[in-house]
C-alpha cells in the first residue's frame, strides 16, 4: 500500500477555499498549499495565526534606538569638543542618529525574523510542486493510498479543480 502525493490545481480562489474546507473535513491529510498571490481567504481557510515577523522588527527598533543614542554619547565622550560651553551630551542632536539607527535595525529584525520564521531556505518537498502554482493556479497538496486515491480526485474535481499525481 504505497502513499501518492496529489496536488489539487483551482483557477479560482474560492474553489481552492471550499477544497480546503472539504479536505480538512476528510481524513485525507492536508500536506501544503501554494498560491500565486497572497491570500487572507486561505489562510482563514487553513486557519493560521497572524505573523510574527512584526515583533522581530519592533525589537530590531527598541535595540537600533539604543545603539544609535549608545554610539553617538560615546563618541561625544570619547572625544570632547566643547563648543561655547554647551553641554558634550546633548539629547536633542542625537534623536536624528537614534532615528536613522532604529530605522536601520528595525529593516534588519524583520528581514532575519522573515527568514527565521518562514524557515527559508528550504530545499526539501521540490519534488512535489507544480510549477503553475507560480502563475495562475492555486495548489492544494495532499496524500493517498492507492485505494483510496480516486475519492482523492473525486474531491478535487467536485471542487472544480485539476489533479496532479506525483509518482
Amino acid at each position: 500500500m504505497a502513499t501518492k502525493y496529489v496536488m489539487g490545481l483551482f483557477k479560482r480562489e474560492d474553489q481552492a477555499v471550499a477544497a480546503i474546507g472539504e479536505l480538512k473535513a476528510s481524513s485525507w491529510p492536508l500536506h501544503r498549499t501554494h498560491s500565486p498571490i497572497p491570500s487572507h481567504k486561505i489562510s482563514d481557510a487553513l486557519g493560521l495565526k497572524d505573523s510574527r515577523v512584526g515583533w522581530f522588527t519592533l525589537c530590531g527598533g527598541i535595540l537600533g534606538f539604543i545603539t544609535g543614542f549608545a554610539l553617538a554619547i560615546f563618541t561625544s565622550l570619547r572625544w570632547e569638543l566643547i563648543v561655547s560651553g554647551k553641554p558634550v551630551v546633548a539629547v536633542v542632536p542625537f534623536i536624528i542618529v537614534g532615528f536613522e539607527f532604529t530605522i536601520l535595525f528595525a529593516i534588519f529584525g524583520n528581514l532575519i525574523g522573515m527568514l527565521v520564521l518562514s524557515r527559508l531556505p528550504r530545499m526539501e518537498n521540490l519534488e512535489h510542486y507544480d510549477p503553475r502554482c507560480s502563475g495562475e493556479h492555486f495548489g492544494i497538496l495532499s496524500s493517498s493510498s492507492d485505494e483510496d486515491r480516486e475519492g482523492l480526485l473525486a474531491l478535487f474535481a467536485r471542487n472544480g479543480g485539476e489533479a496532479r499525481v506525483f509518482e
